[in-house]
């Protein structure tokens, strides 16, 4: 099982279709397609990549991923306060699904402080599917061309682009690393809907994904 997008099986709001097509035009980096990827649930520690705009409660969840794994976010700031804030919680959410598959916790509860209602279900059986190929991962995501719209005080919806082509799937018993190529694109194009809950976390209640869009995989 290569690294793989989201089974979701719910289609998100106008707002998020609208900012996909809007997206068409977007960014890109080399077209190449390693691997898609695994995770590793290891023990050193290494910060996940930090969220530069990270506004509301100061005693979020702390998450950390195991030395060899990374997720980098590139162009994840927009000078924007309020645009800031929301794309620090998408890094959030996006590391707080890693951290459950890393440590195979369907029940994360930093999962859900990052994702509720459909957003939520789809993660927690994206981990179990992990769990259940004995598998986890290891390597590098980098995420990029994040397209925002903040349709008001508490609604937003983002886009953005996934190249896991330096990410490996990793048996979970064996820690052996699958680096064989892949017939898949290891470009992942992702819309999300999220909601700013009472205490101020912009939290994800609704994914898209597609691997190979053009959106991304120019």
């Amino acid at each position: 099982m290569k690294r793989r997008s989201l089974p979701v099986a719910a289609a998100l709001t106008a707002t998020a279709a609208l900012l996909l097509t809007a997206c068409g035009s977007g960014d890109d980096k080399s077209g190449g397609n390693d691997k898609i990827a695994g995770a590793d649930a290891s023990d050193a520690a290494t910060s996940a990549s930090p969220s530069a705009g990270a506004s509301g409660p100061t005693d979020r969840p702390k998450i950390t991923f195991p030395k060899g794994v990374e997720n980098k976010f590139e162009g994840w700031t927009t000078g924007d306060p309020t645009k800031d804030a929301v794309l620090s919680d998408v890094t959030q959410t996006v590391n707080a699904v890693d951290d459950a598959i890393l440590r195979g916790d369907t029940n994360s509860e930093t999962l859900a402080y990052y994702r509720q209602g459909k957003a939520l279900v789809s993660a927690q059986k994206w981990v179990r599917a992990w769990l259940d190929e004995d598998l986890t991962w290891t390597g590098v995501t980098r995420y990029f061309n994040p397209k925002i719209k903040v349709a008001d005080s508490d609604t937003a919806a983002v886009v953005y682009c996934a190249d896991e082509s330096k990410a490996y799937n990793k048996n979970r018993k064996t820690g052996t690393v699958d680096k064989s190529p892949s017939d898949e694109s290891p470009y992942v194009t992702y819309s999300t809907q999220l909601k700013k809950n009472s205490n101020g976390v912009w939290q994800t209640t609704d994914v898209l994904s597609k691997r190979g869009d053009k959106t991304c995989a120019l």
